[in-house]
């Protein structure tokens, strides 16, 4: 829980600086989140007259659930704590309340910003959400659990082979990651131009200490879906069951390179495209839960078979 509390703001600030050099400038140090959350954690609340106390409340509740769900994922061992509970289906559930929370704190101010932001993001969740279902399924077909331990142990045991299915699965996964966490070419976190944002939208009338925990939930949101990516399809590194300490902090070491890789493609994908309109993203939304349907059908046919 706190390793990924910790790499969560160096992850960001390790792709804005890429972003940052791929396009010719300086870029701002990796460690410039900490200080923008230290910075918001001094300031004072600012609230609207009619925010009600769900307003105040859903940046507490949307951390809480999205830092649990990242917590769920084997990042460098198998033999979490929390292993038990570590469930796709119950991180899906997680991230879905955090989701919902925040969507009815956009509105709950009643600004038209708010508004737009809240209906664009369950317009955005009602088409991410069946294409994770589905992603969740195809793996599930193939190792016979959901549990994340169980198929990260399954990955690495070498009977899974190249599956053009799990390609899809991962295609597929990744087109989600980058809608879920409001990237390039879904939306652009770096503006607040009011016709295409959609994130920013419903955070705009948070302040201080509750902008801090919003930003903190989606710096945390970001590595979950790394790390979540790397423990099904990439979890070679992670540490086994009796495999020691050693193994342990070598498999921190692993996951700390995983990050960077992923952050510097990540990177490179979002300076290499343009944003989309609004209205098309439910075309990409819909080729993500097109990809996982079909990734889903031919696992399910080859272990027919």
């Amino acid at each position: 829980m706190l390793l990924v509390l910790a790499l969560a703001p160096l992850l960001t600030g390790w792709v804005r600086l890429v972003k940052a050099r791929l396009v010719g400038r300086r870029g701002p140090s990796v460690l410039q989140p900490y200080r923008d959350l230290l910075r918001l954690l001094r300031k004072e609340v600012v609230l609207a007259r009619n925010a009600s106390w769900l307003f105040r409340s859903v940046p507490y509740m949307m951390f809480t659930a999205i830092w649990l769900a990242a917590g769920l994922v084997p990042v460098f061992t198998t033999q979490l704590a929390l292993a038990p509970t570590a469930d796709l289906i119950a991180l899906i559930a997680l991230l879905g309340s955090a989701r919902f929370f925040l969507a009815l704190a956009g509105m709950d101010t009643g600004t038209s910003f708010g508004g737009i932001g809240s209906s664009r993001e369950m317009m955005i969740a009602a088409l991410a959400e069946p294409a994770m279902l589905m992603i969740v399924f195809s793996v599930a077909i193939l190792v016979r659990s959901t549990s994340l331990a169980e198929i990260a142990d399954f990955m690495m045991s070498g009977a899974v082979g190249l599956r053009i299915s799990l390609a899809l699965a991962l295609i597929a996964l990744v087109m989600v990651a980058i809608a879920e966490n409001a990237r390039i070419p879904i939306d652009n976190p770096a503006t607040h131009l009011e016709l295409t944002m959609v994130h920013e939208a419903m955070v705009l009338e948070y302040s201080g200490r509750h902008l801090a925990l919003v930003e903190a939930a989606s710096m945390l949101k970001m590595l979950l879906y790394m790390a979540l990516i790397a423990c099904v399809f990439a979890p070679w590194g992670m540490a086994t069951a009796g495999s020691g300490v050693a193994a342990a902090l070598g498999g921190v070491l692993v996951f700390v390179v995983k990050l960077a890789v992923g952050g510097t493609l990540l990177a490179l994908f979002e300076t290499s495209i343009a944003k989309m309109r609004v209205f098309r993203v439910g075309e990409f939304l819909g080729g993500a839960l097109l990809l996982s349907l079909l990734g889903a059908i031919f696992l399910y046919v080859s272990r027919g078979v």
